[in-house]
């Protein structure tokens, strides 16, 4: 099995013979590749355990998962910590998941903190514009909640916290720095968002251990009302494919743009990837799958002028 260490008796004189090459399907390859990656990190750094923020949504379910394959169910904790904005459903979901695989899963609800937080801030906003409801600055408040909570479980335990951020949020910036990137490894920042379906499916084929409902739902960081990725971002088809055309393929915006994306589409994701090189620097480090991961592959001047 790839990915694993085996010892085997290998007949070279056999021509022809297919008897020393099993073919494995290209999920539970990556999946092999992924969970050797954390286990191998981990004992590395001298972890033991983990700890993992489930929202009720895809990515963090996988991390999840690949996490219980790597480090065994008895040394993975999870905590939801649902907000005003979070869904019945989300909560829910995290729930079913953890029962799936067997795992403690903690809720902590951050409406009261996230109040404090705002009456603390209420005097320094007031005279600027950013004092509105529901902005970017309250959506950010939560995932910083949300980490703080997480490094303080981690502090407590011993146990490293593992991001939950995919490539394709991670590419252009549509995730928060000291919150939802907080971690001490980011398990599938290699892996775009279709690609984290596709996986998330894989681990379905035998029996439902991915609720269906987290994967049939419409993606969403439930920071604000009815919040959906989609109001932000392009689809994530069209974003992950301009995605791998430029950061893995090397192609030029004309280039993207003559294979039939749209211009100003193009013209945004590229941008996006471009002012977003600050975050990822100071990212968690990340597992490495396919041609070209953020890191020390990835070579772009944190500070340069976009126009």
């Amino acid at each position: 099995t790839s990915f694993q260490e085996d010892v085997k008796i290998i007949e070279t004189n056999d021509n022809g013979s297919q008897d020393n090459c099993i073919l494995i399907e290209e999920m539970e390859t990556l999946r092999h590749a992924l969970v050797l990656g954390i286990r191998d990190y981990l004992s590395k750094c001298g972890f033991t355990k983990a700890v993992i923020g489930l929202s009720g949504g895809i990515d963090s379910a996988l991390t999840t998962c690949l996490a219980v394959d790597a480090i065994g169910k008895e040394n993975v904790h999870v905590i939801t910590m649902p907000s005003m904005y979070s869904s019945i459903g989300s909560i829910n979901d995290s729930k079913e998941l953890s029962e799936n695989l067997g795992i403690k899963c903690d809720i902590i609800t951050i409406d009261s903190i996230l109040r404090k937080y705002k009456a603390a801030l209420e005097d320094s906003f007031r005279n600027t514009n950013l004092a509105s409801p529901n902005d970017v600055t309250e959506q950010n408040l939560q995932a910083r909640i949300r980490g703080n909570i997480l490094m303080a479980y981690s502090n407590r335990t011993s146990a490293i916290v593992l991001a939950t951020g995919n490539k394709s949020e991670i590419a252009v910036g549509y995730c928060t720095l000291y919150g939802d990137m907080s971690g001490g490894l980011a398990v599938i920042s290699d892996l775009s968002k279709q690609l984290v379906y596709k996986l998330a499916r894989w681990y379905n084929h035998e029996k439902e251990v991915i609720p269906e409902a987290i994967l049939n739902k419409a993606p969403s960081a439930e920071l604000a009302p009815n919040q959906k990725d989609q109001d932000t971002l392009p689809p994530y088809e069209i974003l992950d494919g301009i995605l791998e055309m430029y950061i893995e393929s090397y192609k030029s915006r004309d280039e993207i743009i003559q294979t039939g994306y749209d211009a100003d589409t193009v013209d945004w994701v590229i941008k996006a990837v471009n002012r977003n090189e600050y975050k990822r620097k100071q990212a968690a480090p990340g597992l490495r799958v396919t041609t070209k991961a953020f890191g020390k592959g990835w070579r772009m001047p944190i500070a340069s002028k976009q126009s």
